[in-house]
């Protein structure tokens, strides 16, 4: 029997472990478009970008000891570019590779600012490179322009800000993150980037970038404006890896091409079950809703789950977990449970006291927010695991 786990990411590694923990003897061959084995995508925006932060980017393993202690047969350095589930094979530059089971763990590809090719100074953050190319110019002093106000976005701005540089953040929305936490958040949110002297370009879109010879020097906005720019780093979201899927027969969402799954994460298909950033899940804890989770926490929960499950389908069960997020701006932490989509949000703690915004779908808690109360959120949690009534949720925020 061959398992194959396509994506050489935490979700990825993670099935890898899973399927070697619980006794499976066979062969595993793990499949990833960049040189390096698995590592942690995690700190890119946050430590990494610290003027004392570490020096490289470090695999979780080595390639020698995926090799020597988990038996694995590394692929990396080029992406899988196409799946025949009917003959279960995937393609890889050529190459066959045959599976019984098969993991997708291909994750999501940031998207680029249009007409930024050939720009230097302009990136996105998803890949070590990334990573290591934003701090070498924050390292440099740069002046820095985020475009867009999510979390990725919002750390980078926070990690300039911290070494004592300037800061602007384009957003086209009126109120930050407000699809993410919605607008009473998402505006307390703008409030702590504006109290460390972040600057705010709301309800503003870029119309251009300003260069000398290929290098950037500002950004065009819509207002008319133009940001004088060292380091522009585009957090415009992501899209799902799975291009290579295309014909497979793998179901796909309509809206954003990562595919769809079941509650146990099979995507319909005999032996083929996805994990991470690329899938769409059905979670029974919310209605059956689907979600497309870009938090570690899933990744490397579903990633053992998958592997687990396409291994041994008949004792696959329904995950329910409650997502979980977090994220440093300043000297601020950003926790969330749950989901943001709800009926009503309710602000539970005044902002001297921190700030608490709690999330009701029909009569119960599906969400909550905190910032600067990290010793609360998993209570939360737990109120959202338990399909806590909404009177209770909101006495505890009293209390």
């Amino acid at each position: 029997m061959a398992l194959v786990v396509v994506g050489a990411s935490l979700a990825g590694l993670r099935a890898v472990e899973a399927a070697r923990r619980d006794g499976y003897h066979g062969r595993i061959v793990l499949i990833g478009a960049e040189d390096h084995p698995p590592y942690d995508r995690l700190p890119l925006s946050k430590s990494f970008l610290a003027a004392d932060g570490p020096g490289r980017v470090g695999p979780f393993h080595t390639e020698a000891v995926l090799r020597d202690e988990f038996g694995v047969e590394p692929m990396l350095g080029a992406p899988a570019d196409g799946l025949d589930p009917t003959a279960r094979e995937v393609s890889v530059a050529g190459t066959t590779v045959p599976y019984d089971a098969l993991v997708i763990a291909t994750g999501a590809t940031a998207r680029r600012l249009p007409g930024s090719d050939g720009i230097a100074g302009v990136h996105t953050l998803r890949t070590a490179e990334d990573a290591l190319a934003v701090r070498a110019a924050l390292d440099g002093g740069a002046r820095t322009v985020v475009i867009g106000a999510g979390f990725i976005g919002s750390e980078v701005a926070a990690a300039a800000r911290k070494r004592g540089l300037s800061a602007t953040i384009v957003e086209a929305l009126d109120v930050p993150l407000v699809r993410a936490v919605g607008a009473e958040a998402g505006a307390v949110c703008a409030s702590l980037h504006r109290e460390a002297g972040t600057e705010l370009r709301l309800s503003t879109t870029v119309t251009g970038l300003e260069s000398d010879g290929d290098v950037v020097t500002g950004v065009r906005l819509s207002s008319g404006e133009v940001l004088p720019a060292d380091l522009v780093v585009a957090g415009i979201g992501v899209a799902p890896a799975t291009g290579w899927l295309a014909g497979s027969g793998i179901p796909l969402h309509e809206r954003d091409g990562g595919v769809v799954c079941d509650a146990t994460l099979w995507t319909g298909i005999p032996g083929v079950y996805a994990a991470g950033d690329v899938a769409h899940a059905s979670n029974p804890l919310f209605d059956g809703e689907l979600m497309r989770l870009e938090h570690w926490t899933n990744a490397a929960e579903q990633g053992a789950a998958a592997a687990r499950h396409a291994l041994v389908p008949e004792s696959a069960r329904a995950l329910a977990p409650v997502p979980y997020f977090w994220s440093d701006w300043y000297d601020h932490r950003i926790q969330f449970v749950g989901t943001p989509r709800a009926d009503e949000v309710v602000a539970a703690v005044p902002e001297a006291d921190g700030f608490t915004a709690l999330y009701r779908r029909g009569d119960r808690v599906v969400g909550a927010l905190t910032i600067d109360r990290p010793r609360e959120i998993m209570k939360y949690r737990r109120h959202i695991a338990g399909r806590a009534p909404w009177p209770e949720a909101l006495a505890f925020a009293a209390a």
